[in-house]
């Protein structure tokens, strides 16, 4: 979304592209199992982006893709989508076709109940061949609702004044706005989903709420997650592999007292917190009020726009970097940009991210970035450019027969 969230590249240090997304890798494995990571960003990434790539034998590809799918009126999404001639919606569904992931997370999609804008960006534009692409075919799409633009009932961003975006539970001008939506070709358990829109903040051990800021009426109703979290069970075969999908809040558009800031950086802990387990995660609990993390030995991926680069921007690193480190995952390119937020270098960032559990076997993985001159760089440049300010970030796993 490129009105809200390109601010993320304020005051960070004036960096060269490379310095600006770059980072050690955390784990050998992480990058030495990659075969290669097909990106290219001009010179910084010189390596030519295929016009199209085949999911190898046996292989499972995963995406994110921060697609901006978002209107600033509700059911305006349903309408832009209702015919097949929606211009940014062609370039969103051409760059899926090109990279086909065979399950695809869609950050900033707004959300009807109904599933209407997701049902009708399947058919009008996933499933209609985009200038020649392939076209693509999601069986399966879980949807669930979104604290974006949900009133809290308080005077969140303290203006004296109750309602209106900045005082939802989730930033947003209406309920679902910058929401998301999971399309997948196999199989969503859709009965054994977790949701966990409702936590509250206060309830996180040793968090970050700036109890100071907030006072106990709002802590008492403050949600921690902007959007939501969702743990979607996928079946692939005989393994069930968990979706772990999460959109935090960008770290900025707050004040001295960093709420966004801390909110971003408590978000993913979360995620963490989820993934690891034991006894220090028993404090989660989710929307049905089932208490406890992912049941340990569970093969995942953690996917989404989650509004923190390593190295770079207004994010506290700390917990970014945390959740990259967690042993339990693989982080397969630690040194690339997602976004680029029209700041020149300082602007690129990595925000974007698929990361699958250390059991699950990493084959390739890439960014959808091409270059200056190569097929599809139409659909990512100039500014804003005509599909997204994000880049589709996949990971192909190997997954036994």
């Amino acid at each position: 979304m490129v009105r809200y969230l390109n601010l993320l590249a304020l005051g960070a240090a004036t960096l060269t592209a490379a310095a600006a997304i770059g980072i050690a890798p955390v784990q050998a494995q992480s990058i030495s199992a990659v075969k290669a990571t097909h990106v290219s960003q001009g010179s910084t990434m010189p390596v030519p982006y295929p016009e199209s790539l085949e999911t190898p034998a046996h292989g499972l590809r995963v995406a994110t893709f921060n697609a901006s799918l978002n209107r600033s009126e509700p059911g305006r999404l349903k309408q832009d989508l209702s015919g097949p001639d929606d211009p940014q919606a062609q370039a969103v569904a051409e760059i899926v076709q090109r990279n086909a992931p065979d399950i695809l997370l869609l950050n900033e999609f707004d959300y009807d109940a109904a599933g209407n804008a997701a049902g009708l960006f399947k058919k009008n534009y996933l499933s209609v061949s985009q200038r020649g692409q392939a076209a693509i075919d999601y069986p399966y799409v879980y949807l669930a609702p979104s604290n974006t633009g949900v009133p809290s009932g308080a005077d969140l961003d303290g203006d004296g004044v109750v309602g209106g975006a900045a005082d939802a539970f989730g930033y947003g001008d209406f309920e679902g706005q910058f929401a998301m939506v999971l399309y997948s070709k196999y199989p969503i358990d859709t009965a054994n989903a977790r949701t966990f829109q409702e936590f509250l903040w206060k309830d996180m051990p040793h968090s970050q709420l700036p109890a100071t800021y907030y006072d106990k009426v709002v802590q008492g109703v403050l949600r921690l997650p902007s959007k939501s979290m969702w743990d979607v069970p996928v079946s692939v075969g005989k393994d069930t592999i968990h979706i772990i999908a999460a959109h935090p809040t960008p770290p900025v558009f707050d004040g001295p007292e960093k709420r966004n800031k801390r909110r971003n950086h408590d978000e993913i802990r979360l995620l963490n917190d989820y993934i690891g387990g034991g006894e220090a995660a028993a404090y989660i609990y989710d929307d049905a009020g089932v208490r406890g993390p992912l049941k340990p030995g569970s093969r995942f991926v953690v996917v989404g726009d989650l509004n923190s680069d390593p190295a770079a921007g207004d994010s506290d690193p700390s917990s970014i970097n945390a959740l990259r480190k967690n042993p339990l995952l693989v982080d397969p390119l630690p040194a690339l940009g997602t976004a680029d937020f029209g700041r020149g270098a300082e602007g690129i960032m990595r925000v974007d991210y698929v990361l699958p559990s250390a059991v699950l076997q990493v084959g390739d993985a890439g960014v959808y970035w091409p270059g200056p001159g190569q097929s599809g760089s139409d659909l990512v440049e100039g500014w804003p450019p005509p599909s997204s300010d994000h880049r589709l970030v996949w990971v192909d796993l190997d997954i036994p027969e």
